[in-house]
């Protein structure tokens, strides 16, 4: 009879149960033992909350994706029937397993996509807290979902809540999806105040809980960015149809306009236990224990448009949006590097390091040389030390430096040395001095570093030496 019970409940699958949205999920699951279960659990390298977490619900499966960490988490769990494994393949493949009802994916960043495509394939219905999947990936997910036929459910706040205001709204088409955003720690700081950003205070959101890369996105307004255009393959509308309001309280968690002009919102406290949930338990509603939305206290519920100036990140994920392939994902990419460096200090919360003059860098570009350099320092040619030697030019009139790198780019010549480039007239004399910020490195590399400035993204990367 037991047994029976619990085939009945909901088998779900936790991807990244260490995280924030992980343990608020075990949370979930721990209020309703009757209904859900964990039937498998895993994590990055938190393997000691990891341990902890498969002794205390008893999953079937528990993986860690660090496989340095696969002894100690074996031999911590040998004395309980828990089957282990290691590597990001064992968690792609235990989303396929027969048992499973539900994949929570709660990975952070781009190592979410592969998973989910698993278990999609499987026919395993997808609470989605990965929002990475779909910014990188969204017209892929989007087909395969259509093909096997599965749920993909929104764990985000504010998309549960552009899911939630659409219960009951079949056929009814959306004017537009109002995104709500709290403008995390700096809504109100200057751009002079935003250079001296410290980690420990990115790391302070006012309102929500979150792992630290989100508490960065959030600060910087990259993960608005990406809920843009998240929102743009869950709901099926356009970047026009899309916008953002900046409501600090995080008390209306997001709105749908419709073409009559009415307006739903959803409303509720900064609890992301609730859209959990709502995932869990989609189509039904469940009672719960959570704190309760006292409109006493909302008397003061304010709008205002986001600032993309100060915060640039949104305005790309717009124009990443727009220019749609694979832009989005060259977005996401750049992200998870800067955002690493940040945490390890490696930059400034404005991209750079000790640099005085914020606009430095881009100095050389778009007001003296009139090209940009677009450069990758994983896979794009680098200066290092300023060795790299295509075409070696060791002395130019009017240069008293070498210059180790020279292109010609739509009939003029440029030449650069470790940090200085100069553009040429027909007779190879310099007639522009620029400097990029000696925290980065380029080179005047035909196709690879330079483009005309009208016709790409900018975008600079520190030097790989660094």
């Amino acid at each position: 009879m037991d047994s029976e019970k619990k085939n009945k409940k909901k088998q779900i699958a936790i991807l990244g149960s260490t995280g924030s949205i992980g343990t608020q999920a075990l949370q979930v699951i721990e209020e309703h033992p009757d209904l859900y279960e964990a039937y498998a659990l895993t994590a990055n390298n938190r393997v000691e909350l990891l341990i902890a977490q498969a002794r205390k619900f008893q999953p079937e499966v528990v993986v860690i994706a660090n496989e340095e960490k696969y002894a100690q988490l074996k031999e911590a769990l040998s004395d309980l029937p828990i089957k282990v494994y290691a590597g990001i393949d064992a968690v792609c493949q235990i989303v396929e397993a027969g048992p499973v009802d539900m994949v929570l994916t709660a990975m952070v960043g781009y190592a979410g996509l592969k998973p989910t495509i698993n278990a999609i394939r499987a026919k395993k219905a997808i609470a989605l807290a990965n929002k990475e999947t779909l910014v990188v990936a969204g017209e892929l997910i989007n087909q395969l979902a259509q093909q096997y036929h599965t749920p993909i459910l929104p764990v985000d706040s504010e998309h549960s809540a552009v899911f939630q205001c659409l219960a009951g709204e079949v056929g009814n088409p959306i004017e537009k999806v109002i995104l709500t955003a709290s403008g995390g720690p700096f809504r109100t700081c200057t751009l002079e105040q935003l250079k001296s950003v410290t980690k420990t205070q990115a790391l302070k959101h006012p309102n929500w809980e979150m792992g630290a890369k989100i508490t960065i996105d959030s600060a910087s307004m990259m993960n608005k960015g990406f809920e843009v255009i998240e929102a743009k393959w869950l709901f099926g509308v356009q970047p026009s149809q899309i916008e953002v309001v900046v409501h600090p309280q995080s008390v209306i968690h997001s709105m749908v306009q419709f073409e009559d002009g009415a307006v739903k919102a959803q409303l509720g406290m900064p609890d992301m236990r609730l859209p959990i949930q709502y995932a869990f338990s989609y189509p039904d509603r469940i009672c719960s224990s959570f704190d309760r939305l006292d409109f006493t206290q909302c008397t003061n519920l304010t709008f205002e448009q986001p600032d993309t100036k100060r915060f640039r990140n949104l305005a790309l994920a717009y124009e990443a949006m727009y220019r749609g392939g694979n832009m989005p994902c060259i977005v996401n990419a750049a992200n998870e590097v800067v955002v690493a460096a940040f945490l390890r200090d490696g930059i400034s919360f404005l991209g750079k390091r000790d640099v005085k003059d914020p606009d430095f860098a881009y100095k050389a570009n778009d007001k003296k040389l009139g090209i940009t350099f677009k450069h990758d320092a994983a896979d794009a040619p680098v200066a290092i030390n300023g060795m790299l030697k295509l075409e070696e030019i060791r002395v130019i009139e009017g240069i008293k430096q070498p210059v180790n790198t020279l292109a010609q780019i739509r009939g003029e010549y440029f030449v650069a040395s470790k940090y200085d480039f100069w553009k040429l007239d027909s007779n190879l004399k310099p007639v522009v001095h620029a400097q990029m910020d000696p925290w980065y490195s380029a080179n005047v590399l035909d196709i690879v570093s330079i483009t005309p400035f009208k016709d790409c993204l900018l975008y600079t990367s520190p030097s790989p030496r660094d």
